[in-house]
């Protein structure tokens, strides 16, 4: 079984923030062919969280939640290795984000592709679809 990381971003040591934003930009950037900053300046914020999981010593998934603006966390970076889609662990991570403050309103920006992953987690859209990179996609917010 995947073993499950947690970290605030200045707890990360370089080591794990390279290989976090290397399975990123594998997904994001090079698999969905989408060219975008992804070095926002949030990753080491003090309350931003990066959850994770590896196996023998690899990123095979991951999630970054970000601290609360205007009554609201925020999921973002839900992303899992190509060889290892279809175990569940984008759902672990998910379930394991919203475990950080059960009592919080969640939001995230999903592709629109995977609005039925977030669904299972009670996560309903709010407003039409938008473009973000070059990708369709939708506000989901989750209320407690």
């Amino acid at each position: 079984m995947a073993e499950l990381h947690s970290r605030s971003g200045p707890e990360l040591c370089a080591a794990e923030l390279y290989e976090l934003l290397r399975l990123r930009a594998d997904i994001f950037v090079v698999e969905q062919t989408c060219p975008y900053q992804d070095l926002d300046g949030l990753d080491l914020l003090a309350h931003t969280v990066h959850l994770w999981l590896t196996e023998d010593r690899r990123v095979v998934s991951c999630v970054r939640v970000l601290p609360e603006h205007n009554g609201r966390r925020k999921i973002g970076r839900v992303v899992t290795a190509a060889d290892h889609r279809g175990q569940g662990h984008a759902a672990r991570l998910m379930q394991a984000a919203l475990d950080l403050d059960p009592a919080m309103t969640w939001e995230l920006h999903a592709q629109c592709v995977v609005q039925n992953f977030h669904r299972r987690f009670g996560f309903q859209t709010v407003g039409d679809e938008f473009d973000e990179d070059g990708i369709s996609h939708i506000l989901m917010v989750r209320t407690p």
